[in-house]
């Protein structure tokens, strides 16, 4: 299916830049930014303004919340438009595109399970986020995986259960995911990381964000790549006209993408651009 969806593509693309014009869709972390650095590889930032110099446009697409999105400095100058959260949160300067929240009542039964059994859990709400880490493990990881000091970002749980919940990040395994998320089927879960996951509002995924973002600046969605690492990029690969996997990312991503480039620290991001002839 995939291989198809990228002959149909490719059939269609222009042998200039000048004809047809791409909007590009980038996670953050292993993607545009290295795990090893914490920074964007210079050949990224230069492949992106050369991306935008030929017309194409830059979008970011990532798990983040907005107050976490600390570390794109280099290039922020250059980004029409922002998919966060998995999705649950789009935006285009001011303007919100699409906010997707939790119901209220699967916030309550995670909040209360990571109480019960002494998991960590990010509680991400319309404008602050909560931080429950009876261990510890919450912060250490954000801190040494990409370079965040959530703490610093922290609110009162009651505080941010006051508002819209738009995301939840517990902190437990892979197999009592699948357990907790059959009690929350208005849910869906993304898992990048082997200590966590994603839990978002269903619908609201990377890929349902890119297609927002596209239906509402009218961009023809046969002309989006979505680049991207780990398991939460999933859906925005295969929704994207073209996915990009990372040289570094993992390997079932790797087998639903149309293409995989080179490692993020390898200048995969430059060398994707010039496979296709963008840059």
């Amino acid at each position: 299916m995939y291989c198809s969806r990228l002959l149909v593509t490719l059939h269609s693309k222009p042998k200039n830049n000048q004809q047809v014009k791409y909007a590009l869709f980038f996670d953050i972390d292993g993607t545009l930014v290295s795990f090893k650095t914490h920074e964007i590889p210079p050949s990224t930032v230069f492949a992106l303004v050369q991306a935008k110099a030929n017309g194409h446009k830059v979008f970011v697409s990532t798990g983040r919340p907005p107050l976490i999105i600390t570390n794109l400095g280099a290039i922020e100058h250059l980004i029409d438009g922002y998919v966060t959260i998995n999705g649950a949160l789009c935006f285009v300067g001011d303007k919100v595109v699409r906010c997707m929240d939790i119901p209220r009542d699967a916030v309550q039964l995670v909040v209360k399970d990571a109480q019960e059994k002494n998991y960590g859990l990010i509680v991400v709400g319309e404008k602050d986020m909560a931080v429950l880490d009876p261990k510890g493990e919450a912060e250490q990881l954000f801190r040494a995986e990409i370079d965040v000091e959530i703490a610093l970002k922290a609110k009162p749980l009651d505080v941010v259960l006051g508002q819209r919940i738009l995301q939840l990040t517990p902190f437990f395994s892979e197999a009592y995911e699948h357990k907790l998320m059959k009690r929350i089927p208005s849910c869906t879960s993304g898992r990048w990381h082997p200590a966590f996951t994603d839990i978002t509002a269903k619908g609201a995924d990377k890929g349902e964000g890119i297609g927002a973002m596209a239906a509402h600046l009218g961009l023809d969605f046969r002309y989006t790549i979505a680049f991207g690492d780990g398991g939460n990029d999933s859906s925005m690969i295969k929704a994207a006209g073209i996915g990009v996997a990372m040289g570094n990312a993992l390997e079932s991503l790797k087998a639903e993408a149309d293409y995989t480039t080179t490692s993020v620290d390898n200048d995969g991001v430059l060398n994707a651009l010039r496979h296709f002839e963008l840059v």
